[in-house]
């Protein structure tokens, strides 16, 4: 068999869950199965998956595309994405005749996979992410191209073979913005670990690169500066937190210049809050010619009674990552919406406690009292934004502390999260699954519409 698996994001060019989900999917089907990734960006000048030493698998075959120059070099606009994505989908149908099943993975592709069940006459399975009618914020970022992004995922998701979710949250989210859907289409699937690579390290160089004090418990936060991920709330949260907590934001990407404005304002007022603040010697920038580019700075308050922000706006390595979550105090999730949150996998694995929104699969992840604590969020039902955005800090704030406040509970936490993505998260039982599902749907093709 051989499957061809869609893709906006692939190594190097990982900047979310979804990038991190088909990079190490690819990896486990590739074990058993042909496997070709058709990803966007340039082709790298190795073929490897941005690791120390690369795997070499015969099995899997990475094809890179780029958007129309004519559409990436021709508008400024904000719905440049939106057009640049649908004329990726129709490069990427160019040469897939030895596909028996397609995958797609988030908007970005969904037609890809429209198109080759046209085409070449193949199951089309897609997984959802994310779902376009709940993250209304994707209009500041894509402009009138929203309406266009939401067109793709509707056209797709109501075609597909087989929808899956990545957690039984997702389902219900799939059945309520597309009611049209049959459910039985729909299969949970959840996101996975690589147990392997993260797992906790006594290792803490990264920490004193980027200016983190080893010394003093902090605050992780990880991910993109999106609506999405609700970095600006924590950053909210800071000024409830005990004097001289030490907030570590690996915060970067973006996704407009709107939140990036939104997100510097706001960590310079809390740095201009915390008494005598000042810069500390550690500044880091990331060398020619890496991209996305980025910087990180850390500030220190040398009373030891404000809060000490390291804001990491560049793309730490994996092992740099890892770093961060094994020495931690406390992970924070802050999201609005998560269909799953892999970011909170990571953190388990590494035995970091997380403090993360009670939202979406976030509730199939983290345990209540047991592998961490999660903060009641009440969404507005048409923004997914916290009605209450004050109380929504102040609660983050409140869970975070706790963790402090009780070292011995977050580490007998952080233990329960390690055994809990053991037991429940590996990417062999999700490859196995996936397959047994791509088998299905051949099997049914076969044997045509007669067939059982």
């Amino acid at each position: 068999m051989r499957v061809g698996l869609m893709t906006r994001e692939y190594p190097p060019y990982v900047y979310g869950g979804a990038g991190v989900h088909v990079e190490y999917l690819s990896r486990e089907l590739a074990k058993s199965i042909e496997v070709e990734v058709h990803a966007w960006g340039e082709t790298p000048e190795n073929d490897s998956l941005h690791d120390p030493a690369p795997p070499r698998m015969p099995n899997l075959h990475l094809h890179y595309e780029q958007p129309w120059p004519r559409i990436s070099k021709g508008t400024d606009a904000k719905f440049k994405g939106a057009l640049e994505a649908l004329s990726l989908n129709l490069l990427q149908n160019l040469h897939l005749a030895k596909l028996d099943v397609i995958h797609t993975h988030t908007w970005y592709v969904a037609m890809a996979g429209f198109l080759a069940k046209k085409l070449y006459n193949i199951p089309f399975v897609l997984t959802t992410h994310s779902l376009e009618p709940l993250r209304a914020w994707k209009a500041e970022q894509l402009g009138t191209g929203y309406a266009l992004s939401s067109w793709m995922e509707r056209t797709a998701i109501l075609d597909a073979d087989a929808i899956v979710a990545v957690s039984n949250g997702t389902k219900a989210d799939i059945l309520k913005a597309y009611p049209e859907v049959d459910p039985k289409c729909i299969h949970v699937i959840y996101n996975g670990i690589d147990l392997e690579q993260y797992q906790y390290t006594a290792e803490t160089s990264a920490l004193k690169k980027y200016g983190v004090d080893p010394e003093r418990p902090y605050v992780l936060f990880v991910g993109r500066i999106t609506r999405q991920k609700g970095v600006t709330h924590l950053v909210d949260a800071i000024r409830f937190l005990p004097p001289g907590t030490q907030v570590v934001l690996c915060a970067g990407a973006p996704d407009t210049p709107e939140i990036a404005a939104e997100m510097r304002a706001k960590v310079e007022q809390v740095r201009k809050q915390t008494p005598q603040s000042q810069q500390a010697a550690v500044k880091n920038k990331t060398p020619p010619g890496v991209e996305p580019p980025g910087h990180s700075i850390a500030t220190g308050d040398p009373t030891g009674t404000g809060h000490n922000i390291v804001w990491i706006e560049q793309m730490v390595t994996k092992e740099e990552a890892i770093q961060l979550y094994s020495h931690c105090a406390v992970f924070c999730c802050p999201s609005v919406y998560e269909p799953f949150g892999i970011i909170n996998l990571e953190a388990m694995a590494c035995r970091a406690p997380v403090v993360a929104s009670a939202t979406g699969g976030i509730l199939e992840v983290v345990v209540e009292g047991k592998t961490g604590h999660l903060v009641p969020f009440d969404a507005h039902p048409e923004t997914s934004f916290p009605t209450d955005p004050a109380k929504f800090a102040r609660d983050l704030a409140e869970k975070i502390t706790a963790l402090l406040h009780d070292p011995a509970k977050a580490k007998s936490m952080g233990e329960a999260g390690r055994r809990r993505v053991e037991e429940h998260f590996s990417w062999t039982a999700i490859a196995a699954q996936t397959i047994a599902l791509y088998k299905s749907l051949v099997d049914r093709r076969e044997q045509g519409p007669s067939g059982p």
